[in-house]
């Protein structure tokens, strides 16, 4: 704005200014620049405005001597940026993992009690550390996507010990280990694709609402066992697939107001490969803090 101003000045004082009666408008560029000439008599004002700065030429004369005053004038306001609405994945979710039988009911699992789960010991963590929200030209309706981490684990009960073969999935009751602990735990690397809705472009005093599909790709899996054997307290750690299936999409939805919210995810494929075991679809629900 600096060099508007110098070069304007620049040219005002090399062309005479003179009191006169009629309006001048002119265009440069993609901008107007209007010249309005106002009173008489002794002292006339002359007032131009070039984008959000106006120059104000106060012309005095007398018998003897023609003065010019110049008066540059910025309003200081930037021009006003559309805001760009947030989307309300990147974040931290905490949750439970419920085990579901192919009819939606829990721990249902009448032939394979083994998948009836402890949901109380049975967390899920979600660490969404990318996200990109594509506004349908306002910013309250958009696409959102992301990349993120989800840490699932799975308790079981009643002492069951799983074991697999190359296509089969199954657990045995164990009657010598007594397990403190029994929990078959994974890890995903996923990426959401929901429809977002928001009540103000502000994401912290929006309330919203997302649904769409979250899937993955399981990175690790694992088996994590703390119990007692014959007074002896031990620890297990075993490294394996037990026939996990190797993606994971999820019927996603996300509810709440600013960074605080819900969230339920309810998986579309079976937690194992097919034919390995019965039907299993984890169910995860809790609460968000978005970053």
């Amino acid at each position: 704005m600096n060099k508007w101003n110098t070069l304007l000045a620049a040219l005002l004082f090399a062309v005479p200014v003179f009191a006169q009666e009629e309006v001048e408008t002119e265009t440069k560029g993609n901008e107007p620049v209007v010249f309005e000439e106002e009173g008489s008599g002794k002292a006339d004002t002359t007032r131009m405005n070039v984008g959000n700065s106006e120059f104000i030429i106060i012309t005095k004369s007398d018998q003897d001597s023609d003065d010019m005053d110049l008066d540059f004038g910025d309003d200081g306001e930037e021009p006003k940026r559309k805001r760009k609405s947030e989307a309300h994945w990147a974040g931290v979710d905490f949750g439970v993992t419920m085990l579901m039988n192919e009819n939606f009911e829990y721990n249902n699992f009448a032939n394979n009690p083994y998948w009836n789960n402890d949901a109380a010991r049975s967390q899920v963590w979600n660490l969404n550390l990318l996200e990109h929200k594509f506004n349908f030209g306002t910013p309250y309706v958009g696409l959102t996507t992301g990349l993120g981490f989800s840490f699932t684990s799975v308790a079981l009960r009643n002492n069951y010990l799983v074991q697999s073969s190359a296509d089969t999935t199954f657990a045995i009751a164990d009657t010598i280990n007594t397990y403190t602990k029994n929990k078959m735990k994974s890890t995903y690397l996923t990426v959401p694709l929901m429809l977002e809705f928001n009540t103000n472009a502000n994401s912290g005093k929006s309330f919203y609402l997302a649904a769409g599909v979250v899937g993955g790709v399981r990175l690790t899996s694992r088996l994590k066992r703390n119990g007692e054997f014959a007074g002896t307290e031990f620890k297990e750690r075993i490294k394996a697939d037990y026939n996990l299936n190797s993606f994971k999409l999820d019927a996603a939805a996300r509810l709440g107001y600013g960074n605080w919210g819900v969230f339920a995810n309810y998986s579309l494929l079976p937690l194992f490969d097919n034919g390995a075991t019965v039907p299993v679809y984890p169910l995860t629900f809790g609460l968000s803090l978005n970053f």
